[in-house]
Formats: C-alpha cells, sequence, structure tokens
C-alpha cells in the first residue's frame, strides 16, 4: 500500500508535475472526483491548500444525506441528490464509512406549513424520491413522544440518513491515494496560465504543476478560481451558519431528523442525531462579507437555541459540550454549477455545491470522472480498489476484540482520550494515514471531540505528534498555517 501523505514535492522545490487531471480543492466533492479518477488509467492529483482535507465546508456541515424532495425539478441539484441518495450507502459500505438510514420528518404547525409539506411531496415524487408519506399528529407523537405538542403533521422521508461528512471525505482521500492519486497539500493557487494543451497552476510559494484537464472544486473560492482561469464569470456568496452539539444522552431524544417548513434561506434549523451519538441543532443562515470568517455570535446561537426548541421544548444548553460555525458557498445561479467552461477548453467548474451538496457529492464524482474519461479517452484502471478499511476504535470493539488488538498492538490498550475511549494505536495510525495537526488528529480519531473538548488529552496528543512527526511541540498547530498551540519563550537574566 502507497504511503497515505505524500505531496509530490515540498514547498520551495520549483519543479513541475505533469497530470492528465488536476483538481483544486480537496474537499468532499473534490475528493469524491478524484477517487472516481482513478477508475482510469489517469494520472490524477488534488492542490489543496490547506495541510488536510475536510478543512472548508466538508468539515462543518449537518451530515444529513437528504431524501430529495426539496430541490426544484429538473435543475442539477434534485438530479445529482436523488442520484447521490441511491448510491450513498454502497459508497460507505466500501469505504468502511458509518452511514445511517434513521428517516426524517419535515415538521408544521399550521395550516399553511401543511400546505407546504403537500407541496414538498409532490416536488419529491416528481423529483423520483420513494416513499414519502404526510404523517398525521398521533402518528408523530407515537413515533416522536419528545417533540412538540403544536406540531400538526410531518413529512416522512424514509430514505434520509446521516453520515459523518469529514471521516467520508478522509475515507475518499486514502482510497484514492491508494489507487495511484497524488494530493498535494499546502498549494495555494494564485495563478492559472496556458501552455499549449496544457494548464500551468502556480502557488503562491512558487511551486506549479501542469495539466491537461483542470477542475475546480475551491468551494468560497470557486468563482475567484474560474476567473483566474479565464472561464466563466459567476459570483459565490458566503452564507455562515451556526451550530451547536450536544452531550451524548443516555437516551437519544429523537430517533430522526427532524426539520422545520424550509424558507428562501435554506431548510431550517433541525435536530438530529449524529453517527457519533451526540445531538446536533442548527444551522442558521447568515449571508457575511468574508469567505473565511468561521466565528460564532451570540445573536446567531440564540436564534438556532429558540428555533430549535420550538420543535423540542426540553433541549437543554446544559447539554451543550461545543459550537462551531460553517460556511456555504451559495451561487448566484441558484443551483450548482457543473460544466466545462464554453471558451476555456478542458476547464470544468464544479462550483456552487451547497446543500445537498454532501449527498449529491458521490454522484457528481461519478459524472465528472465519465466526463473527463470520455473527453481523453481513458481506459479503465482494472486494478483500481474500491475498498479502503477504517482504524479500529477501541471504543467500537468488544471487550474480546480488545483483547486480540492488545495482543498485537500493545498500545491499543493505552487510553490517550477519555471521553471518546481513544487509544495511542489510533492516534499513531492516523498520523501514518496522513495526520499532522490536531485536528487532523480529532477527526480522524475524535480526541478532544468529548465532553471536556481536549482538556484532558490535548498535551499527550502533542507528545505523540511531537515523537512521531520528530518535530519540536511548538511546531505542532492546530490546522497548519500560523496556528501554533505553543510559542517558545526565552527568558532573559
Amino acid at each position: 500500500m502507497r504511503a497515505f501523505y505524500l505531496p509530490y514535492f515540498e514547498k520551495g522545490d520549483n519543479m513541475s508535475r505533469i497530470y492528465d487531471v488536476a483538481v483544486i480543492g480537496a474537499g468532499v466533492i473534490g475528493m469524491s472526483i478524484l477517487r472516481e479518477l482513478t477508475r482510469y488509467r489517469l494520472k490524477v492529483c488534488s492542490l489543496e491548500k490547506m495541510e488536510d482535507v475536510a478543512e472548508g465546508a466538508s468539515k462543518a456541515n449537518s451530515g444529513i444525506v437528504h431524501a430529495g424532495y426539496d430541490p426544484i425539478e429538473g435543475t442539477k441539484k434534485a438530479r445529482f441528490n436523488v442520484e447521490g441518495n441511491n448510491i450513498f450507502a454502497d459508497v460507505c459500505n466500501e469505504l468502511d464509512v458509518e452511514y445511517k438510514m434513521i428517516g426524517s420528518l419535515v415538521v408544521a404547525f399550521d395550516d399553511h406549513e401543511i400546505n407546504v409539506l403537500e407541496e414538498l411531496l409532490q416536488r419529491g415524487k416528481r423529483n423520483g424520491v420513494k416513499g414519502l408519506e404526510i404523517k398525521n399528529q398521533e402518528w408523530v407523537f407515537a413515533n416522536e413522544p419528545n417533540l412538540s405538542r403544536n406540531i400538526k403533521a410531518a413529512l416522512f422521508a424514509p430514505y434520509s440518513g446521516i453520515t459523518n461528512p469529514y471521516k467520508l471525505t478522509i475515507a475518499l482521500f486514502e482510497n484514492s491515494i491508494q489507487n495511484g492519486a497524488d494530493v498535494i497539500f499546502g498549494f495555494e493557487v494564485c495563478k492559472i496560465e496556458k501552455d499549449g494543451d496544457y494548464f500551468v497552476v502556480h502557488s503562491a510559494d512558487s511551486r506549479f504543476v501542469k495539466t491537461r484537464v483542470l477542475i475546480n472544486c475551491a468551494g468560497v473560492h470557486a468563482d475567484e478560481i474560474s476567473k483566474m482561469a479565464g472561464a466563466r464569470l459567476f459570483k459565490i456568496y458566503p452564507r455562515r451558519g451556526q451550530y451547536y452539539i450536544l452531550d451524548k444522552p443516555e437516551k437519544m431524544p429523537v430517533a430522526r431528523l427532524i426539520f422545520q417548513v424550509p424558507t428562501e434561506k435554506g431548510k431550517g434549523i433541525l435536530v438530529t442525531p449524529t453517527v457519533d451519538g451526540n445531538v446536533l441543532v442548527g444551522p442558521n443562515s447568515e449571508y457575511i462579507d468574508s469567505k473565511d470568517d468561521t466565528a460564532t455570535t451570540q445573536e446567531g446561537l440564540n436564534e438556532v437555541f429558540e428555533k430549535a426548541r420550538k420543535v423540542l421544548p426540553n433541549l437543554s444548553k446544559r447539554d451543550v459540550i461545543t459550537i462551531f460555525s460553517g460556511i456555504r458557498a451559495t451561487p448566484d445561479t441558484h443551483d450548482f454549477i457543473i460544466e466545462e467552461d464554453e471558451d476555456v477548453k478542458n476547464f470544468i467548474n464544479v462550483a456552487g455545491i451547497e446543500s445537498p451538496g454532501l449527498t449529491s457529492s458521490v454522484a457528481i464524482g461519478r459524472y465528472i470522472a465519465e466526463l473527463v474519461s470520455d473527453k481523453l479517452n481513458a481506459k479503465r484502471n482494472l486494478n483500481f480498489n474500491p475498498y479502503r478499511e477504517d482504524i479500529k476504535r477501541f471504543s467500537e470493539l468488544s471487550d474480546e476484540e480488545r483483547e486480540e488488538m492488545i495482543k498485537l498492538h500493545p498500545t491499543f490498550g493505552n487510553i490517550v482520550c477519555r471521553c471518546e475511549l481513544v487509544s495511542e494505536y489510533e492516534i499513531v495510525e492516523a498520523i501514518k494515514r496522513g495526520a499532522k495537526t490536531l485536528d487532523s488528529i480529532k477527526r480522524r480519531t475524535r480526541a478532544g471531540m468529548g465532553r471536556c473538548q481536549g482538556g484532558f488529552c490535548l498535551p499527550r496528543v502533542m507528545d505523540i505528534l511531537s515523537r512521531e512527526l520528530k518535530i519540536d511541540k511548538t511546531q505542532i498547530t492546530k490546522f497548519g498555517k500560523n496556528s501554533y498551540i505553543l510559542t517558545e519563550k526565552r527568558w532573559e537574566d
């Protein structure tokens, strides 16, 4: 098996590498495309400005696999949502990523909202969504007894589900590497030129690559990349959503995804279980000026909680263990932008992929890979392996399985994170697979994601990172760039 973290050249090395296809951006869309491209005999890479995958919208969204009743029929959103939903479970099974088809409810509080449910039902049927039903008040309370007694009816979508968005992105990354792709981190695109049949893509630190086909999956910065390539001009508006994560309850307050009736701002505040056993509440929706402003605000968080309590009255802030926000890439077209540019041959925009982007990602990946393979007349990669195995989790094994793992790997019995029962073995394995920052360890292992939010395990994780990467602790960062945890202090007499 190839090593998991192999940028082709180091920063400062101005040698170029020639590819058939380069993908700008290593979120869930970019990694879905990259993985699907490795099904063909092509030299492919991803160019990512951060130090890990899933550092943008893919690390901070609801993790919802939508059924497909919400997008307007005939749009790309509707097409790829339904196609993605149909294949999502298979992809997660191949990549050893948890996916639970728990179903969803869109709840209505009055006659007007019940009429909206009927519109969503009919739209879903036109989109090809199966199993949709409007349930009465009695059914809702029998199946979700903790919901507000003011709810009059709900649209039930049995094929909605939940997954972990950043773990899916990581799994797609690892499987892409296994199948021969390169992922070059710390590569912030600053200029794109044409050299005959090739694009020359330059990084801010003087590296460059050449590629026959260039795919733009740069999230909120996709409009800037398209302009840089001399391609279609469009506008991406950053839209921030804020969330609460609640501690793992003894008994989950809801069994399904609970949505409120959608508005022009989106699908609204939801309450849902997560695949990791927490409760997720949010997001709100607010347009902001900065594409990188992931701050939370008291006003925004208050809005989230008050609207969520309309659905789940017993919700308590005493159960909150952390808050966060994510940025959605909202296009001026009101639909996904997925197309080869009319004027710049072999430049493909995959932009404005807001909700239902996670659900659509696997279907978009297949569509783009087929488009590119046809353009380049690429043959199938007969050695493609669709399977990837996740890190063995102490928290998920029986006592007997734990004993067997400890016999093989003694550090499996050394618990580093008490809240989430994460072992030293898991952290070391994550580092072998590419983790170089505290956040990358957290997303791969959940060390630091529990009740104390790293209060206990942070120093121990830093010890392991320092030892395994052979670096001083002052070089360890939260997410790369200048996010240092410690600074070297010199005392003078």
